[in-house]
């Protein structure tokens, strides 16, 4: 998995792209770990994500519960086949996706 990522003073944006899953999770965890100091709005820019697994929802809830507490985060692009993903878990309820 690719992430890319763009820090624009308090906003920073991640890109990841290809599989969210048991092995790329901490990869993604380890970025958030490393860049989410001083983060007000965080946001997810998924259109090039293929897949997230329950390993993937855990980051993503996680980085949430954090952002809760500094600030905001969205979901930004994402695609039908993860949107069913979203529906199916309830993390269309617990997410702010555009």
């Amino acid at each position: 998995m690719i992430i890319n990522k763009t820090l624009n003073g308090s906003a920073l944006i991640l890109a990841p792209e290809g599989r969210l899953d048991t092995t790329t999770a901490p990869e993604l965890e380890a970025v958030l770990r490393d860049s989410l100091a001083g983060v007000e709005n965080l946001t997810f820019d998924l259109e090039k994500l293929e897949y997230i697994s329950s390993a993937g929802l855990r980051v993503l809830l996680s980085a949430q519960k954090i952002m809760n507490k500094q600030g905001s985060m969205k979901l930004l692009h994402v695609s039908d086949m993860i949107m069913e993903i979203f529906e199916v878990t309830g993390f269309s309820d617990i997410l702010t996706i555009e």
